[in-house]
């Protein structure tokens, strides 16, 4: 037997090792074969014509087209169902464009570690053909810098980006609805997230040590978060959706947020939800949140205020142990229960308590406890001056905010300040300026 290939095309070797890829056949590459088979006749024992090894040819290319993985262009792939499975990526292209097809066949995913460990790509495009992006497909993929994934990929599996550390941008077309555990852990380069409002699922870890990533607009249908979600990411802000009822614990855990507003879907604020959020100054709880995890804010140094709804009725050990700056915590209830240290290395912290609120006593864990009761008294109108006095509680700190119309109000700050010896004398020199002029009393 002889075979001559074309000079232009690469060796084809049925023989080749299943574990060497490199050495099966390429995409589009045509091998032209003349096979000479000494084929003896039963009766004569001569040979045959060479032309009729046509069948013979016929076996050998059936025998070739029926190996269980092959590689077309600079793609390993393998059959399932009448579709395709993307295995394996051996180019040198750092731009690369998953086919739609190979053989008439459709490419429906991009399997398991398809491109685990690949210094090469930078950029790749997944068709809108592709269901299934696998576990680890991308993982450790060094240079890849941009991704973008069709909304025909309900979910975005495991690890599949896991330690990129050059991807930058990551755009998640409408269509995904939900982001696997650990997707994108420790894409230490990563700036840009585009979420759709498809997504409703965002897993564990799915973003954390992600250092570069400064802001994202999460979308409005999602509804879970998941533990250490954005562990130590680089988030200044944020806001969580109203629709959101899992809020996971540690999801937060040491960003760089300032403010945080939790939506009043959110019934349970978990464990270490925004421990080590060392920017964070100020955080807004929803009346209808039942219960403050353990260590919630745990070394919030800069958090100055809280607001904790009447709707609360534990706090967790811990919870806002070492926030040093931390001065007031305003309660709207009852005084909650509560687990040890809650308030531990909060030297200049003090909880102030509504009227009419039960179960406070002179202090509460450990910080003295206050009861907050302004009361406008004595209203007095003079030539273009408005005044009357504050009394309460003395040193309470209050602030005086006024606007124009209560139907569609929008307050304006007039005066923050205590009542210092329990009183103060408030003026507004500009009364005469509004057909109508509401004022309010609130905690600053």
């Amino acid at each position: 037997m002889s075979l001559t290939v074309s000079p232009d095309v690469r060796y084809c070797n049925p023989l080749a090792k299943a574990n060497n890829p490199r050495q099966l056949c390429r995409i589009n590459q045509k091998v032209t074969m003349n096979i000479i088979t000494p084929v003896l006749h039963a009766e004569s024992k001569k040979q045959l014509p060479a032309v009729r090894t046509a069948w013979a040819a016929v076996l050998v290319l059936l025998w070739l087209s029926a190996l269980p993985a092959a590689v077309q262009a600079q793609f390993n792939y393998s059959g399932y169902k009448g579709t395709i499975v993307i295995t394996g990526y051996y180019g040198t292209n750092s731009d690369v464009d998953i086919p739609t097809s190979i053989e008439g066949l459709p490419v429906r995913s991009i399997g398991s570690g398809a491109f685990l460990n690949n210094n090469v790509v930078v950029n790749v495009t997944i068709p809108g053909t592709v269901t299934n992006l696998g576990k680890c497909a991308f993982q450790d993929c060094s240079a890849l810098v941009s991704v973008t994934i069709p909304g025909s990929v309900a979910c975005i599996q495991t690890i599949a980006f896991d330690r990129c550390g050059s991807l930058a941008r990551v755009t998640i077309s409408n269509g995904v609805t939900s982001i696997a555990e650990d997707a994108f852990t420790s894409c230490s380069s990563l700036t840009n997230v585009v979420f759709p409002a498809s997504i409703s699922n965002i897993g564990d870890y799915a973003f954390e040590n992600c250092y570069s990533l400064a802001s994202i607009t999460l979308p409005s249908g999602l509804t879970s978060i998941g533990k250490y979600a954005f562990a130590f990411s680089g988030l200044t802000s944020v806001t969580i959706p109203p629709g959101v009822t899992n809020l996971g614990g540690s999801a937060f855990y040491g960003t760089s947020l300032t403010t945080v507003a939790i939506p009043g879907s959110v019934t349970s604020l978990q464990n270490q939800t925004f421990s080590h959020c060392y920017s964070l100054t100020n955080a807004t709880m929803p009346n209808g949140i039942s219960s403050i995890g353990d260590f919630a804010f745990y070394e919030c140094y800069n958090l100055a205020r809280a607001m904790i709804p009447a709707s609360v009725t534990n706090i967790g050990q811990c919870a806002f142990l070492s926030c040093q700056r931390l001065k007031t915590v305003y309660f709207q209830g009852d005084a909650p229960t509560t687990g040890p240290g809650v308030f531990v290395g909060d030297a200049n912290a003090n909880a102030y308590y509504l009227p009419g609120t039960t179960n406070w006593g002179s202090t509460f864990c450990d910080i003295p406890a206050v009861l907050w009761n302004p009361q406008p008294q004595h209203i007095c109108l003079q030539t273009n001056q408005l005044g009357f006095t504050i009394t309460g509680t003395a040193n309470i700190p209050i602030l005086v905010e006024a606007c124009a119309n209560l139907a569609s109000p929008t307050w304006t700050s007039l005066q923050s300040c205590t009542l210092t010896n329990g009183s103060i004398y408030f003026n507004d020199s500009q009364w005469t300026n509004y057909p109508a002029r509401f004022y309010r009393i609130r905690s600053p």
